[in-house]
C-alpha cells in the first residue's frame, strides 16, 4: 500500500481502544490520526486523558502520546480525518447503533467490536477465516444508509473464538449439538486485577448476556446470505455456561460435540491443522500463518504457555478425545482483547481493504 489508510479509534481510552492502538503501532497498512472518546476525555492528549489507565503491558505508542482527543459526539467532525474507524464506544446499545450508523452515513466505514449490531440483519458479523462472504451484505446496507462507502462491519463476542473456529474445521463431520463452557479472563470485561481485585483468588459463575451471545452468535457465523440479509444457521444446537476466572487474558472453553458423522481423532486433527481461510490466501498483516494449532501434551493449551500463539490471533486446541455421553471432547483456548476484539477487528478491516470495501477518502 503506497500511502497509509487514515484510522479513526472511537472509545480510544477504554481497554479495547488501547488494544486497538498498540496493535495499530507500525501497521504496513494503517495509521492512527484520530482517538476520539467521552467529551470529558475531549481536549486532551491522549497521554493525558488516559493518565494511570494505561492497561496494556508494552508501553503506549509514541505516535499516539500527543493527539487531541476529540469528543465522540461530534461525528462530522471526526469523520474528516480519519478514512475509517474503528469502535470500541462504551455506552448503551441504542446509543451504539445510532453512533455508528451516524459515522456511516458520513461515508466512513465502521469496523466495530461492540455487540450493538451484531443482529442487524445487513450488517456482517465476520470472522475472516469462517465467513467472509458476509460482507455481501454491504451493498445493501450502504442502500439502507443512502451511503456509498459508508457501511457497518462487526466481529462477533470473544467467547465463541475457542471454539466457533474448531467446529467450523469439523463442519463436513456435521455437530448436531455442542456442549460448551467457558473460562473467561477479567480484560473481557475490560478490567485488570489492579481495578478489580476482589477476582483475585476468585470465580464468579455468571456473565451477564455472555451465555446468549456463545449459544446464538456461532450460528449466525455460519449462516447464509438471501436477499440481502443474513439468516442464520439452525444447528447444531449448542448450550453454554460462561465463567468468569482469575485469569488477566485468554478464554479456555471445555467443549463436548455430538456429529451426524461420527469421524475418527485422527480425521478431526487434521482438520483442524489444515484449516484456514482468506486471510492466509491473501497473507494479511494480521493473519496468523497457522490459524489453530493442535497441542499433543495432556495439560495444554494453558493460558500461561499458549494464550500468545501467533501474537494473540490464533487458537490452540488440546485433550480431544471420545466421551461417554457425546462423541468427542476438547479443550480450546484464544486470547480474547486479540483475536475476540481489537485483533480479529484489525482482521476484518484487513480484508475489507484487500476487497475494496474500504478505500481513502
Amino acid at each position: 500500500m503506497e500511502q497509509k489508510l487514515r484510522v479513526g479509534i472511537l472509545g480510544a481510552t477504554g481497554m479495547v481502544g488501547q488494544r486497538f492502538i498498540s496493535l495499530l503501532e507500525n501497521h504496513p497498512w494503517y495509521e492512527v490520526v484520530a482517538v476520539a472518546a467521552s467529551p470529558r476525555s475531549a481536549g486532551k492528549t491522549y497521554e493525558e486523558a488516559v493518565g494511570d489507565r494505561w492497561k496494556m503491558t508494552t508501553p503506549m505508542p509514541e505516535g499516539v502520546k500527543k493527539l487531541m482527543v476529540m469528543n465522540v459526539n461530534e461525528v462530522e467532525k471526526v469523520a474528516a480525518e480519519v478514512d475509517f474507524v474503528f469502535s470500541a464506544v462504551d455506552m448503551t446499545k441504542e446509543e451504539i447503533r445510532a453512533i455508528e450508523d451516524a459515522y456511516a452515513k458520513t461515508e466512513t466505514p465502521v469496523v466495530s467490536n461492540n455487540s450493538a449490531h451484531r443482529w442487524t440483519p445487513d450488517v456482517p458479523m465476520v470472522v475472516p477465516e469462517i465467513n467472509p462472504e458476509h460482507f455481501e451484505v454491504i451493498e445493501h446496507q450502504k442502500k439502507r444508509l443512502g451511503t456509498t462507502r459508508g457501511f457497518v462491519a462487526v466481529k462477533p463476542n470473544c467467547s465463541i473464538q475457542s471454539y466457533a473456529p474448531v467446529l467450523t474445521a469439523w463442519k463436513e463431520f456435521e455437530p448436531t449439538e455442542v456442549v460448551a463452557t467457558t473460562y473467561q479472563a477479567i480484560s473481557g470485561a475490560g478490567k485488570t486485577f489492579k481495578d478489580w481485585p476482589e477476582m483475585v483468588g476468585n470465580i464468579i459463575p455468571y456473565i451477564g448476556g455472555e451465555e446468549e451471545k456463545s449459544e446464538q452468535e456461532p450460528l449466525r457465523l455460519w449462516g447464509k446470505v438471501k436477499d440481502g440479509v443474513i439468516v442464520k444457521a439452525e444447528s447444531p444446537v449448542i448450550t453454554t455456561q460462561c465463567i468468569r476466572v482469575p485469569i488477566l487474558n485468554g478464554h479456555t472453553a471445555a467443549v463436548f460435540v455430538k456429529f451426524a458423522k461420527k469421524p475418527t481423532k485422527e480425521e478431526l486433527i487434521a482438520r483442524l491443522k489444515s484449516f484456514s481461510g482468506l486471510p492466509q490466501e491473501l497473507n494479511l498483516p494480521s493473519a496468523p500463518g497457522q490459524f489453530i494449532q493442535y497441542l499433543e501434551e495432556d495439560n495444554r493449551p494453558q493460558v500461561g504457555l499458549d494464550v500468545d500463539y501467533e501474537n494473540g490471533m490464533g487458537i490452540s486446541v488440546g485433550r480431544l478425545r471420545e466421551d461417554t455421553v457425546y462423541d468427542y471432547k476438547f479443550v480450546g483456548l484464544s486470547h480474547n482483547t486479540i483475536r475476540g476484539a481489537a485483533g480479529g477487528a484489525i482482521l476484518c478491516a484487513e480484508l475489507l481493504t484487500a476487497k475494496g470495501y474500504i478505500q481513502a477518502k
